[in-house]
């Protein structure tokens, strides 16, 4: 048995020639919730779809809880659950009758309809007219449709655009409940990692349908932390002095000031004091923080995690 829900090897799809994703190596863990991030355009979406099975790889196979997807393509997608894009309705029908119609599709209890309701938070909303919800009631009302035939695995595409704060949050605190309430692994996209952090526990970010970096969220905060920065007199010297104590640091020539990796105050404090014993002025002690966001903006325009 596989250790991973989602496995994709070397997963490749072109379109007259061009290549909207390219050799991407997904590996997402049972009763994980994996934010999948990156711009618009960046391959999102055609790769949620070749994980659906909605359209076929150029080059690269899928494997869902460890069989490919293109041997077992039924077998494997009635474990899974899917909000791709806008989900679209009658609007004229109530949410229950709504449920009803993909019910009769996928052939699952009657109860079940009640079940999903209840999970989304639209009980008591289930006997009007969907015309009349919010955004954010017909966005649950979509997850409950995804929910109906029991998934092991949720695939959501940009489940929260358009959505107002109210919204967000509703949605975000579904989607947080689906591990430990339900054992349900979520894949969830997006192009805001404002919103992802606040849910996932493993995140990959794509940029022009490549995989540019994929690891546990404590792990990206980690390399959003903060540095330190130093103006010294005779900085040359000092950096020297630094580097031959084994210190991270560099010295930046537009500003003239040394940077080190974040240190606690203890080790501040006994850096400033050496140097000063060395007979170097100390002008300034800055601490610079990079946000997570930063950080992101920074992978997906070309840079690597520093």
């Amino acid at each position: 048995m596989s250790d991973w829900i989602i496995e994709t090897i070397g997963l490749s799809k072109s379109y007259k020639g061009r290549y909207a994703v390219t050799d991407l190596n997904l590996r997402i863990r049972p009763g994980d919730i994996y934010g999948f991030l990156g711009p618009n355009g960046a391959g999102k979406t055609t790769t949620i779809r070749m994980l659906l099975g909605l359209i076929k790889p150029t080059l690269g196979s899928v494997q869902l809880f460890g069989k490919p997807l293109h041997k077992a393509r039924l077998e494997i997608l009635r474990q899974v659950g899917s909000l791709v894009e806008y989900p679209s309705y009658y609007g004229h029908l109530t949410a229950t009758e709504n449920l009803e119609a993909i019910r009769r599709i996928i052939d699952v209890p009657k109860s079940r309809i009640g079940e999903v309701l209840e999970i989304v938070g639209l009980a008591k909303e289930a006997r009007r007219a969907v015309k009349g919800y919010s955004l954010g009631m017909k966005q649950r009302l979509g997850i409950a449709s995804a929910l109906l035939g029991q998934p092991k695995l949720l695939i959501l595409d940009e489940p929260t655009n358009g959505l107002d704060p109210s919204g967000i949050l509703e949605i975000r605190e579904l989607i947080k409940s689906m591990p430990s309430k339900y054992g349900i692994t979520v894949l969830i996209s997006s192009h805001l990692l404002s919103e992802v952090e606040q849910m996932a526990g493993t995140v990959g970010i794509i940029r022009n349908g490549a995989l540019v970096f994929q690891d546990s969220m404590p792990s990206l905060r980690r390399q959003a932390q903060s540095s330190i920065s130093l103006r010294v007199s005779e900085p040359e010297r000092a950096l020297a002095k630094l580097k031959g104590g084994g210190l991270n640091a560099t010295l930046a020539p537009a500003s003239g000031f040394i940077e080190l990796a974040s240190c606690r105050d203890d080790e501040v404090a006994l850096i400033v004091r050496g140097l000063m014993e060395r007979g170097h002025d100390i002008y300034r002690v800055e601490e610079r923080r990079k946000s997570l966001e930063d950080l992101f903006l920074q992978i997906v325009e070309g840079g690597k995690p520093s």
